[in-house]
Parts: C-alpha cells; structure tokens; sequence
C-alpha cells in the first residue's frame, strides 16, 4: 500500500470519498504511478495531481484506471458516478481579475478534461457516452485484430514473392 499525502481539510466530502476510493483502487493495481501513466495514457504527473486532489482527473483517465483495475462494467459505472459527484464539488480556482482581450482565453469556471495523446487504434471517447467511458474497447480490439492479420497476409505475401524472385 502506497503512503500517500494526507489531503486538503477543506476538501468537500464528495471528493474526500471519491480521491481515497481511486487511491485504493490504483493500490489495488500494484503498479508505481509510472506503470499506471504507461498503461493509461495519462503522465506519471497528471496521476500525482488527481491522486493528491489537486487537480480533477478527466473521466477517460478514470475510465482507464477501471480498466487496469479488471474492474466490471457495473463498478466501473459506479466510478463514473463517482466522478461526476466529485466534480460537481470540486473546488474552483478563482477566476481571472481580466478577460482576454481577444474572446477566446477567458476563464469560464469549468475544468476542462485532458484528453492524453492516445495510440492510433484507440478512438477518443466522447465525455457522455457511458458506454464508451466504462472500457467498451471491443471495436479497438478488433480493429487491432485487423491490423494483425494484415500485417501477417502481408508478410506471407512477401515470402511468398521473394522465394519466387530469389528462387
């Protein structure tokens, strides 16, 4: 079990619950905060933040932790609750004293997710599609399936051409 920081005393209850429920699930893991970022898309820093409540994590980096995890369709759902309860509380940082001149750089008091930079076959998950953000990651699978047996009929191919070629 990881010794992790206490947290904020200010912290609402909502994300109190919902920081330590992912704490013992990313313990549950057995992976350092390294693995986890391998395994998820998301920095080794960017876990430290969410992990510590500095910062909330995006619902895709929750999503991937439940998958990591092995946890069922139905947990990983209620995780997604979780999240949009701890959310809804999180504290807001203050807003800026000036807006952008410009329009499009003024604070709105919404966190935006972080969306990590994903491996090809993996498609970016929409933020309401539950489906999708509690590991529908069968058409990921298969695509990558495809790409295999493509990649080896290929392969075949080419053997096949050179033994010719090359008597």
């Amino acid at each position: 079990m990881s010794a992790w920081q206490p947290l904020p005393d200010d912290l609402p209850p909502e994300v109190r619950h919902f920081v330590e429920q992912v704490r013992v699930l990313k313990d549950r893991t057995g992976l350092s905060l390294a693995a986890l970022g391998a395994r998820t898309a998301y920095s080794k820093s960017s876990w430290q933040r969410y992990l510590n409540a500095t910062q909330p994590p995006p619902r895709q980096a929750i999503a991937a932790l439940c998958r990591v995890a092995g946890l069922t369709p139905t947990d990983a759902e209620r995780f997604g609750v979780r999240w949009e309860l701890a959310v809804q509380a999180w504290p807001r940082p203050p807003a800026p004293q000036q807006q952008d001149q410009g329009g499009g750089g003024a604070y709105d008091g919404v966190y935006e997710e972080e969306v990590p930079t994903l491996p090809w076959w993996v498609e970016p998950e929409s933020a309401g599609d539950a489906e999708a953000s509690t590991g529908a990651s069968g058409d990921s699978s298969r695509r990558v399936l495809l790409v295999a047996v493509l990649l080896v009929l290929a392969l075949g191919l080419l053997a096949v051409v050179g033994a010719v070629a090359f008597g």
